[in-house]
């Protein structure tokens, strides 16, 4: 998939390969997801006509209504029936109105039917706009939606409204008419979500203050205490107020695109808080630093990073990074990177002047990175989920054993090449 058009592709601890959304639930939650956690248009018209899905047709026509349908409620019914979860949280993606999303529309209005009202709360996103000429917040749309909804034959419990100024009372009265409850109960349903000033990490407390946690608790009769924030404010305080900051340069090929590389963002954020400590992120697009050439100071870091290869990405990340080489600054390789930063040292430090990558040359003469053998037959990535040793028994102190604070560690590792440690 493009960069460009969906930004970054999340691996998942299976190796499915998803939205960065699901990047965002893992960290948000604090779960660990797998391939049935995500639905797309294109597995659900599978398994609706396939055999081997979960709805079987035999000589008869496949229809969007039960066979697609079908197949939709049977993935959600298959998270809460095996994991034995008491709530369910399912996000149905795009627009209102938007034909691709219908089928999973008409599966929620079902599933609603089937497990009772009592049992659902169904809530939608929509922005409320600010026009800065007329200095007014515009609702209209957003009736337009829940009527939408409505001919659907679903209603809609719970509004949270995006919004860059703050929700009066009129405004949120106004659009409580078109939930299913009215007058000040209504008006408890309108959840303001105002534009963040620092992270999004702010959300949670923001959304704890308009009372949404204790509003589908209720909606769903569940006893439960109130939540401990303490750890979660300190976080965030430590992430918009840290003692030190450093500076931090990321050189990739789809810089200008803030999604392309959202999960090395915001684990240098996490990182970075642990440590109480902020961080002054540089975006370099390749060929510009390439062009640039200009000296760090040893107090930056490079940090290299790109999901997609060609020779634009593997030249301009090597001019930047040999500079870097000789001025000693830190340098952090991933992917591509680690591929770039590899051949660099190779050249330029251990004088093999034909050093090189077989991605890049196949016939390259000094290949320092090459094809793992189990992999020559096919072109897909090896996907591994296992316990890796992370220090050598014989290494009584090792900097990797230091940072993990364990022996052994369980990782995510996805490749299909390796570092020839000796050149045939």
């Amino acid at each position: 998939m493009n960069p460009f058009q969906h930004g970054e592709v999340y691996v998942l601890n299976d190796g499915a390969e998803t939205d960065l959304d699901l990047g965002h639930y893992e960290r948000f939650t604090n779960c660990v997801l797998s391939r049935h956690n995500n639905l797309t248009s294109g597995q659900v018209m599978s398994r609706s006509s396939s055999k081997s899905g979960v709805a079987i047709i035999s000589e008869k026509t496949v229809q969007v209504i039960p066979h697609v349908t079908d197949v939709i409620k049977d993935r959600i019914r298959e998270l809460s029936d095996e994991s034995k979860y008491d709530v369910v949280i399912t996000e149905i993606g795009g627009t209102t109105g938007d034909i691709e999303g219908l089928p999973f529309l008409e599966a929620i209005r079902q599933l609603i039917l089937e497990v009772g009202l009592q049992n659902v709360v169904n809530m939608h996103v929509t922005l409320v706009p600010y026009i800065r000429a007329a200095h007014e917040l515009k609702t209209k749309p957003n009736p337009a939606k829940c009527r939408k909804i409505a001919r659907d034959r679903s209603t809609t419990q719970v509004l949270i409204c995006r919004t860059e100024r703050p929700l009066d009372r009129d405004v949120r009265q106004k659009l409580s008419m078109f939930l299913q409850c009215f007058g000040k109960e209504g008006r408890k349903a309108v959840i303001e979500a105002l534009d963040v000033e620092h992270t999004v990490y702010e959300y949670p407390l923001m959304l704890h203050t308009e009372g949404l946690d204790q509003l589908v608790c209720d909606l769903l009769n569940l006893r439960t205490p109130g939540p401990d924030l303490a750890d979660w404010r300190k976080f965030v305080e430590r992430v918009v107020s840290p003692k030190r900051r450093v500076k931090i340069a990321v050189v990739g090929k789809y810089i200008d695109l803030q999604d392309a590389y959202k999960s090395i963002y915001e684990s240098l954020t996490h990182a970075a808080a642990s440590e109480d400590c902020g961080i002054d992120l540089q975006a370099r697009r390749c060929r510009v630093a390439a062009r640039r050439r200009q000296r760090p100071t040893k107090r930056r870091c490079r940090h290299f990073d790109s999901r997609r290869f060609g020779e634009r990405g593997v030249e301009g990340k090597s001019k930047p990074r040999s500079s870097l080489g000789r001025t000693m600054s830190r340098i952090f390789g991933l992917c591509l990177g680690m591929q770039v930063a590899t051949i660099e040292f190779a050249r330029n430090v251990c004088d093999i002047k034909g050093a090189n990558s077989t991605e890049f040359d196949k016939k390259a003469k000094e290949p320092v990175i090459s094809l793992l053998e189990e992999q020559a037959w096919r072109a897909q990535q090896r996907w591994e989920h296992a316990a890796r040793h992370v220090a050598d028994e014989n290494c009584a102190r090792h900097t990797r054993r230091e940072i993990y604070g364990r022996d052994e560690v369980m990782e995510r590792h996805r490749h299909r090449l390796r570092i020839q440690y000796e050149i045939p």
